[in-house]
């Protein structure tokens, strides 16, 4: 079994759901898992988590975000991008330095109340499944941060933005904001994700190109994913490419090595103590490291606990065959 991330450039018309069913069928195992909803309309950067890596699912959702998208102004829809039923339109007669300040005064914090057609659950039911059913409910609005605004092409009506913005922003929400604040409304028209965290575009691969490096596998691999229930088969060898190891998602962490006698402490989860480790320590409260073990392999991330004088485990990342 991989034990990894692939970053995948996902296409256009398919859900986070339709990549995970194919690369289980690609790679040859069940346990992949992805990190974050990315709407069928949407493409780019989608991190997908293989073995031990789908403790990482939360983590990486959590992270920063960065999306390349299409604000087209005059246009408001149900769902706040193109796909939904149009629900009005209007001229845009609006001066470029209008639009640049409309933009703008998105930075920085601001409340954002979250679509009706978006994934987070109200009285247990998924606000998309209430609109689908002609229901819409009171929404609270969130505290969302944006980092960066960057007006890329401008062609009325279309407006073409970079946002780097913090966990759990939606973009057409934003789109429908700045439209509302223009006074003729906006949608989004396109949108692309070019960054997870520290991961990006250029760490990125297609699914057409996963599948034509199990096809490029050699006869006897391609046999062994081809048989079988779904999902059971060998992996491509070719596949490890592309796979990015769990604790490069902590390199801004420092690392810790134990000694050969602490390896099975470690293995089982326990707490270590400084002298248990091979070399440096890090004593400022609460923060992480990644330990290793003797040979090198990475176990997971711990934390300095300064009245109990140790490393305490927070997430274990024990990988198995």
């Amino acid at each position: 079994m991989m034990n990894g991330i692939i970053i995948i450039d996902k296409e256009t018309g398919f859900t986070s759901h339709d990549v995970v069913a194919k690369m289980r069928g690609i790679c040859g195992q069940r346990k992949i898992g992805h990190t974050g909803t990315l709407d069928p309309l949407a493409t780019g950067v989608l991190p997908v988590c293989l073995g031990s890596a789908t403790k990482l699912c939360d983590m990486l959702a959590d992270r920063d975000k960065e999306y390349e998208t299409e604000l087209l102004l005059g246009t408001e829809t149900d769902t706040q991008d193109i796909t939904g039923q149009i629900l009005a339109r209007y001229p845009v007669d609006i001066s470029e330095d209008r639009v640049k300040d409309a933009v703008f005064s998105f930075a920085g914090e601001y409340l954002q109340v979250p679509p009706m057609y978006s994934a987070l659950k109200v009285g247990g039911k998924k606000l998309y499944e209430l609109a689908r059913a002609g229901k819409e409910v009171e929404r609270k609005a969130r505290p969302v941060q944006i980092y960066e605004l960057e007006i890329l092409e401008y062609r009325l009506p279309v407006v073409r933005m970079r946002v780097a913005c913090s966990k759990g922003t939606y973009i057409r929400t934003l789109c429908a904001d700045i439209g509302q604040k223009l006074g003729c409304g906006g949608t989004m028209q396109s949108l692309r994700r070019t960054r997870v965290g520290g991961f990006s575009l250029e760490d990125a691969c297609t699914l057409g190109q996963l599948q034509q490096w199990k096809d490029e596998s050699r006869p006897d691999q391609a046999s062994a994913n081809s048989s079988g229930p779904p999902g059971t088969g060998a992996a491509p060898a070719s596949l490890p490419r592309v796979l990015h190891p769990v604790d490069s998602v902590f390199m801004d962490c420092p690392s810790l090595r134990v000694r050969e006698e602490a390896c099975r402490l470690l293995d089982n989860g326990n707490a270590i103590a400084p002298e248990q480790t091979a070399e440096g320590e890090v004593h400022e409260a609460g923060r992480w490291v990644r330990m290793y073990r003797t040979d090198g392999s990475f176990v997971g991330i711990y934390a300095w606990e300064p009245d109990r004088k140790w490393y305490r485990p927070v997430k274990m990342f024990l990988e198995k065959e």
